[in-house]
């Protein structure tokens, strides 16, 4: 009963991570969909490219949030950290893969970010200051995240957590990257199409109207 329990929360979780934040957003605001426009990706840099940084803090904030939640369901349940690791990785699954957005979500940062803030608050919450830093300093977001996030993994290791821990910490960071490259093909259908970038924002602004 118990495990069959731990199953249900993890189906619920990844129910939680399909939640398309940035698409109902974006189509809300100015009717278009988001995984058609700017680099295609559903998530919170597009978002604020798009619509403004307030915006795109608000999904990155949802996302993070919806994440950290499938943990907490899950140790709501269950003590057992495979389990709430698992409810984590299915999370960002449903994210990436969304069942609600026909399986075509997002890269999965700030999705990740809430997963590892519930399971090592401390360490998450240097490697987001890392990453923050590095951002105002370069304004170069891919480079704040590898560092920040490289740094979570190097303390991991170096905190000497469980080698479960640390592969699913590594795990779930190369994937980042990893989903990046599958969207390759939808980012290069994108510039190719017939509206470029100097139509994005004024397609955006007639939307919102």
């Amino acid at each position: 009963m118990i495990e069959m329990l731990n199953w249900l929360v993890l189906l619920i979780s990844y129910l939680l991570g399909s939640i398309p934040t940035a698409l109902l957003l974006v189509h809300a605001v100015a009717g278009i969909d988001i995984r058609t426009v700017g680099d295609g990706n559903m998530g919170a840099r597009n978002t604020s490219q798009l619509l403004g940084k307030r915006a795109g803090m608000v999904v990155a904030l949802a996302d993070f949030c919806k994440a950290a939640l499938a943990v907490l369901l899950m140790q709501a349940v269950s003590e057992d950290c495979d389990w709430q690791a698992a409810a984590g990785a299915a999370a960002v699954l449903g994210h990436d893969f969304p069942v609600f957005a026909k399986f075509r979500g997002g890269q999965g940062f700030a999705s990740t970010a809430g997963v590892f803030f519930v399971l090592m608050p401390l360490p998450t919450l240097v490697a987001l200051s890392v990453y923050g830093a590095v951002y105002l300093l370069t304004r170069h977001a891919d480079l704040g995240a590898g560092i920040g996030m490289g740094l979570l993994a190097f303390w991991t290791w170096l905190s000497q957590e469980p080698r479960w821990m640390i592969g699913f910490v590594v795990l779930l960071l190369v994937f980042i990257p990893v989903k990046k490259f599958l969207d390759e093909p939808r980012r290069h259908r994108i510039r190719n199409s017939q509206e470029g970038p100097s139509n994005l924002h004024g397609h955006v602004g007639h939307s919102a109207h």
